[in-house]
């Protein structure tokens, strides 16, 4: 667009204070003769642009202006570079304009800002996995998310029940590569898992956005209740003091240190969705976890050792 051509002009001429028509070609990737169109439209609009002929010559701002108009302080600039630069799975888009923001700084922050873009790397895939991909599906969505526009979804719950719904999509989350999109509906706010989401049409109707809605709170409140679910049933577990971090890696936030004994263990609370699961999560542990309650836990334990024992014990 020609609005975005023009406020790259201005940021190049700030930042590097005298450009040539041929130059801001090239940074802008068109022809000689639409960069000085442009250039002369920003000074018939008034902007305090000139143009000096001659050997040397380009186009400046008045007085030699060096401003930094893109608004960035130099922390923010590498904030900026940091987040983005290093990650891999950043649409080239972003990419793109990483490289053109860059050359548009003033050189003070220009140096900062291509150490940060090269001072990590992000690497999301898990080792033993294919390269993640984002799902053609949140393009979608998320260009609806931005337009306003509503989406007819046809949706497969958890309980693999079809259904078509009409939503408003005010927001996605993308949390351990797995996709969600929180709408307003009919009844009221939903979270939808994109990967349930067999089709999706966006339709010419438009929505407002709850003024009350934020999506770093919604989102929040979807993890509580989540989590709630998935700590549901309790259980304590002795195991020896050295592995208690282990435990922790496993269990996550449902996992809680209640007391360090004499003899070198530590009680530990662990919780997940029913006694089937923790089982399941202690089970490679052999013997050395025990399970002081509840119940539920020790019989299914009880269970999985069985049939491991009547299976492999020849």
């Amino acid at each position: 667009m020609r609005a975005d051509r023009l406020v790259a002009a201005l940021l190049l001429m700030q930042a590097r204070g005298r450009v040539t028509a041929a130059e801001l070609a090239d940074e802008l990737e068109v022809s000689v003769a639409t960069a000085r169109r442009d250039l002369e439209a920003l000074s018939a609009a008034g902007i305090p642009v000139y143009p000096q002929p001659g050997r040397g010559g380009g186009w400046s701002l008045v007085g030699g202006a060096r401003t930094d108009l893109s608004g960035l302080s130099s922390t923010e600039a590498q904030a900026l570079f940091l987040l983005v630069g290093p990650a891999a799975a950043v649409p080239g888009e972003a990419k793109a304009a990483l490289r053109k923001l860059v050359r548009a700084l003033p050189q003070t922050l220009r140096a900062d800002a291509e150490a940060a873009a090269g001072a990590t790397m992000i690497d999301p895939t898990r080792w033993g996995e294919r390269d993640r991909r984002r799902p053609e599906m949140v393009d979608l969505l998320q260009d609806a998310v931005i337009r306003r526009r509503q989406v007819e979804l046809v949706y497969t719950s958890g309980a693999r029940e079809q259904s078509t719904r009409l939503v408003d999509p005010w927001g996605l989350v993308d949390k351990d590569d797995i996709w969600y999109l929180i709408a307003g509906t009919a009844r009221g706010q939903r979270t939808f898992r994109v990967d349930r989401i067999v089709s999706a049409s966006v339709t010419s109707g438009t929505f407002s956005r709850p003024s009350s809605f934020a999506l770093n709170e919604a989102w929040e409140t979807v993890v509580g209740e989540v989590e709630e679910r998935r700590s549901r049933t309790w259980a304590v577990v002795l195991l020896d003091a050295r592995f208690e971090r282990v435990l922790r890696d496993q269990f996550g936030r449902h996992c809680s240190t209640e007391e360090s004994l004499a003899d070198g263990r530590v009680r530990v609370r662990v919780g997940a969705p029913t006694p089937l699961d923790i089982a399941r999560h202690l089970a490679g542990w052999g013997g050395m976890v025990e399970v002081v309650e509840p119940a539920a836990v020790q019989a299914q334990l009880g269970r999985i050792g069985a049939e491991l024992s009547a299976r492999y014990a020849e």
